[in-house]
């Protein structure tokens, strides 16, 4: 899928330079569209690990710069002469603070740092959880930015009374590459502060807090451009001044814009270390059945939103493939996932989002005790626990899309799986079987597909969203799964649905 360096301005191709940042790794991925096929070129790939210091785990965020500008030398050096533009997307919720000459206060912490625990009960004790809700629409979690506000204050951390701004990885990245201060539409609703329906920050629920409004930033929409590269950071690293876009800087919202669904009502499932499955609306569903439901809302391209729900996702093996690795046994994911098809099916499930499974000190210790404190067998081999979690993410999708349907008033015929979970086929299969219906998986790099795609609109190189998805149809492999075995799926479901209740 690579493109020819130092080709694109002679042909009247556009790229662009994406850095999509995930919870345990990023990347720097020139994008280049030409006769209307959009390619795609890896420059850069690098760790990005947690760091724990005393109690807390935090985000090592000026490492995270430093790889950014070897993405932005490594692309230079690979002949990428004509970069129109620059864009980061990266996870929600967290962020840094800065001070009112601009520097950094403090570490960011990291979503799963234990500081928010019981927090949510706290917060909504004060402000009231309708009245949270009916203003934001968003998924009550442990780790949103309101509850991490609150831990900081709770704690005394003076860093509060001293910020001037506050902004997510993502913006605060962009922040250290061009002195811009904004905040970007869809990262920002993800913090619970947002109202969904005015589309700007709730200064209620800030003062109710007793916490400072004034460091929200102005918010502008995904595709503005806003700013340029800073002259200090063109002359270290000898490149030149490249307009950055504030894309839709939510990982999951980039990955949206690359759903490659051709139809106008379609579902999706993000699929990665978090699984979220939704669908897009032209307005969010503020109802009491979506609270209960704890569904989200969360903002999208072009005035959308996403409804969608959080699910543990792929992290869950991840943890279990660390564990194991620690004991010496040493697997790639395609190998567990192997042993996991060989594995007798339907012994036993979990719930994804029990709480226990968030952070736990041993995840396959923790998966045995759930297995054992609900009355089932626990899972003997490796193989077996794979096989536990990826049936039960299946089913728990199942329900979900489920609820999706009805709080849409919509039914959606096909699944569409994006992200990096979409390359597991194994996964992939269970999904169709469960929910008795097509899925079709791909593109695997959704988030900077649509990181590039958002920056190509805003360049004009694209017209909107619907021609964006139409290009990334062309220009990307789609694998389909029909569903099979859907009597035992059903009946497992049936056997979920009283597990999780």
């Amino acid at each position: 899928m690579s493109s020819r360096p130092d080709s694109g301005k002679e042909s009247g191709a556009t790229s662009v330079l994406a850095f999509d940042l995930g919870a345990s790794s990023g990347r720097a991925i020139v994008g280049r569209l030409a006769d209307g096929k959009l390619t795609m070129t890896e420059v850069h790939r690098f760790a990005n690990e947690p760091v724990a210091v005393g109690h807390h785990l935090h985000w090592d965020i000026l490492r995270l710069l430093h790889e950014i500008k070897q993405g932005l030398l490594k692309a230079k050096l690979a002949g990428y002469h004509d970069i129109d533009g620059i864009g980061i997307d990266s996870w929600a919720v967290d962020f840094g603070l800065l001070s009112a000459t601009g520097e950094l206060l403090g570490n960011p912490y990291h979503y799963r740092d234990r500081h928010t625990e019981g927090l949510i009960e706290e917060v909504c004790g004060v402000l009231g959880k309708e009245r949270i809700y009916r203003s934001t629409g968003i998924q009550f979690l442990p780790f949103n930015t309101i509850y991490q506000l609150r831990a900081i204050q709770k704690a005394g951390n003076p860093i509060l009374g001293q910020a001037k701004h506050l902004l997510m990885i993502a913006e605060l990245l962009r922040y250290f590459l061009t002195g811009a201060v904004k905040s970007e539409y869809t990262i920002a609703t993800h913090s619970q502060l947002l109202d969904a329906t005015a589309r700007t920050w709730d200064a209620g629920l800030l003062e109710g807090l007793g916490l400072p409004a004034s460091i929200m930033p102005d918010i502008v929409e995904p595709g503005t451009i806003v700013g340029d590269l800073l002259p200090s950071i063109c002359e270290e690293l000898g490149v030149p001044s490249v307009p950055v876009i504030a894309v839709a800087e939510h990982d999951t919202a980039s990955a949206v814009v690359a759903v490659p669904a051709a139809e106008g009502d379609f579902a999706y499932l993000s699929s990665g270390t978090w699984s979220l499955l939704g669908t897009e609306l032209p307005a969010p569903v503020l109802t009491d059945e979506a609270m209960r439901l704890n569904f989200t809302n969360e903002g999208g391209v072009e005035r959308t939103y996403r409804l969608l729900k959080n699910i543990m996702g792929l992290w869950l093996v991840q943890e279990c493939r660390n564990e194991w690795e620690k004991e010496g046994k040493r697997r790639t994911f395609a190998e567990l996932v192997k042993e996991g098809e060989q594995a007798e099916p339907f012994v036993s499930l979990i719930d994804p989002d029990h709480a226990d499974f968030m952070n736990p000190p041993h995840m396959p210790r923790q998966i045995e005790a759930f297995c054992r404190a609900t009355g089932q067998p626990v899972p003997e081999t490796e193989g077996a626990m794979i096989r536990c979690v990826l049936e039960s993410l299946a089913l728990k999708y199942r329900m979900v899309l489920d609820y999706t349907e009805r709080l849409s008033g919509r039914r959606f015929p096909v699944l569409h799986i994006v992200g990096g979970g979409s390359n597991n086929e194994l996964l992939n299969q269970f999904t169709a079987n469960a929910i008795g219906r097509k899925v079709i998986a791909g593109p695997t790099e959704g988030s900077a597909i649509g990181n590039i795609a958002v920056q190509l609109m805003a360049l004009g190189a694209l017209n909107g969203l619907a021609e964006a998805r139409a290009v990334i149809r062309d220009s990307f492999p789609l694998q389909a799964y029909e569903p099979r075995e859907t009597e035992a799926w059903t009946a497992a479901y049936e056997r979920f649905r009283r597990l999780v209740g």
